[in-house]
């Protein structure tokens, strides 16, 4: 067991301590190159203070930075995954900051906490039980693999507080389930819970809840395990394949398969398919 720690904008390999604690309610643990975000505000269900968010941000820009993290976690405490952000009815609970800053600079902050998870060169799986609504929700979407318990409930239900999609909702949500089932899911704000979650095409498997942290931590391990470099590219790829021509889309394509062919992982695949043994991936 290895641990990570999170100082001066670096996020560093060492031997203590164990987990680290941000802001308010986001702790950080490493194991291997599996690194697991937990939301913990389990008294509020994880809803996220602005400071909450910042921190967010930050955490993931230092675990993009960091080449020996192979995959990251994103859960919650105590039941919940997030239920969005902490709206108690007070300004400066919502922002985490002085009520006389502009509304848009403290919403471009959250901006760039949802922009930090979507350009995480590393696989993100988001680890769902509980409720999963507002930000909450498209913070779970924001993840590249979405595994839920079967008690999981979702809801965009920004419309239910007179405010509009945010933490990225806009662009994730009709890329998941289509368009009009977006927009069915944002107008009406309706709960789903996992099974109709799993129907549409919200969350990529529903899991009894007894057998979700086995499960998700053998995602973990088995794409930790795998090739680094190929994984961040393919990933880069399939974000933007669906704005890009098909033309441009083999041009990308053609780049990531030159730089796999020149790296040493590629090499070491050939030699373990030879030898007939699992391949052991270093990231370069």
């Amino acid at each position: 067991m290895s641990a990570v720690r999170i100082a001066s904008g670096r996020m560093s390999e060492n031997t203590e301590p164990k987990q680290h604690e941000g802001a308010e309610g986001l702790h950080v643990d490493r194991d291997g190159g599996v690194v697991t975000v937990t939301i913990n505000r389990p008294e509020v269900m994880n809803a996220m203070t602005g400071q909450m968010f910042a921190e967010f941000g930050r955490i993931f820009r230092d675990l993009n930075a960091d080449e020996t993290v192979r995959c990251v976690v994103v859960t919650g405490a105590g039941g919940h995954f997030c239920s969005g952000a902490d709206v108690g009815g007070q300004s400066r609970r919502v922002t985490g900051v002085d009520d006389s800053v502009p509304a848009l600079r403290n919403l471009r902050m959250i901006k760039a906490s949802a922009q930090a998870l979507h350009e995480c060169q590393h696989p993100v799986v988001a680890k769902v039980r509980g409720v999963a609504v507002g930000a909450g929700l498209n913070l779970a979407l924001g993840c590249d693999l979405v595994y839920a318990s079967d008690d999981a409930r979702f809801s965009e239900i920004f419309a239910r507080r007179g405010i509009s999609l945010d933490f990225g909702g806009s662009w994730v949500l009709p890329r998941r389930v289509g368009l009009h089932r977006a927009k069915e899911l944002t107008l009406l704000a309706e709960v789903v819970d996992a099974n109709e979650a799993d129907r549409i095409g919200l969350v990529n498997r529903v899991l009894p809840d007894d057998e979700l942290d086995a499960y998700v931590d053998d995602v973990a391990v088995r794409i930790a395990a795998g090739p680094p470099l190929a994984l961040s590219m393919s990933k880069a790829l399939l974000n933007h394949g669906v704005e890009t021509s098909m033309s441009q889309a083999l041009e990308a394509e053609a780049a990531a398969q030159a730089a796999n062919f020149g790296s040493a992982d590629t090499q070491e695949a050939g030699r373990a398919w030879i030898e007939k043994r699992q391949p052991e991936f270093r990231g370069r």
